[in-house]
């Protein structure tokens, strides 16, 4: 019996836990900075073929953009109907950025390779967190959440892909095309192009992890499918306003986004009904 207990693993104390959360946190540090640096060293690549790439006509989105305009216009055209081939055409006029402050674009080198090296280093990151979890919980617990940072890590990138190829490009479109008067010409500031960039990209990298949320709120009962399935209608309205934050205040725009956000919502309904029927053929 004695033997049986200590094998027992040691409670450890509160600042045993902040010794073990410090070093899950030195690790993640490192891979990002790692991953930063490297970021840092391959500018032309950072900058030139993936940040400035979406004010592209050539950029793959407004190509596509422009050839759906085509092929809507050959659709209609049997029954009687058209529309101009260039209607859905985004992203076609040149975008010049300009650069107002001394340090402006070393300071914007810095934050965009952070920026990059957070994102890169995020399945790692995850990694180091589900490291610290893992011994609190019960091990029918660690079996159900097996590919917890799979689905994590690929919800988040499909999110960040979403809003790189997607609503960056319509956001671009919009906001460099607008004018309060043709007496007013659009130059963009490098610094503004940079933040509505970033913040377009992680915050469409967060909103994706919405089912993983659902999953993990579900586990400890903070939220079930009837709750999601009664404030459907809430949820719905939400989403709309998150999607008109995160593009242009255009309707087409926001249905572009809207659709996904919504799908994630009726998979996280799914999610946490399946939460629920495990745990009652656990509890049988």
């Amino acid at each position: 019996m004695k033997q049986a207990e200590s094998s027992k693993p040691k409670e450890m104390s509160f600042l045993d836990h902040l010794e073990v959360l410090r070093w899950h946190l030195v690790r993640s540090v490192i891979a990002v900075l790692i991953l930063a640096v490297l970021a840092f060293i391959y500018k032309d690549i950072l900058f030139d073929r993936l940040i400035f790439a979406p004010k592209d006509p050539n950029f793959l989105t407004n190509r596509l953009f422009c050839q759906a305009g085509g092929w809507l216009n050959e659709l209609l055209g049997p029954i009687g109907l058209s529309i101009n081939p260039d209607a859905l055409c985004i992203n076609q006029h040149p975008v010049n950025l300009y650069n107002i402050n001394l340090s402006g674009q070393f300071t914007t080198h810095i934050q965009i390779s952070m920026l990059a090296g957070i994102i890169l280093a995020f399945p790692y990151i995850f990694y180091e967190t589900w490291r610290f979890i893992r011994p609190a919980l019960y091990a029918r617990e660690v079996r159900h959440s097996k590919g917890a940072i799979f689905y994590t890590t690929g919800l988040f990138m499909s999110g960040v892909l979403f809003g790189y190829y997607l609503v960056v490009p319509l956001t671009i479109h919009f906001f460099t095309g607008y004018q309060i008067s043709g007496q007013v010409a659009n130059e963009i500031n490098l610094s503004s192009y940079i933040s509505s960039f970033s913040s377009v990209v992680l915050s469409s990298g967060i909103i994706f992890e919405l089912p993983v949320l659902v999953y993990f709120f579900s586990k400890i009962g903070l939220v079930s499918s009837q709750f999601l399935k009664r404030y459907r209608k809430h949820a719905i309205i939400v989403l709309l306003i998150i999607s008109a934050i995160i593009t242009p205040p255009d309707v087409f725009s926001q249905i572009l986004v809207g659709t996904p956000l919504l799908i994630l919502y009726e998979a996280s309904i799914v999610i946490a009904r399946r939460v629920e029927r495990n745990k009652a053929l656990e509890s049988v």
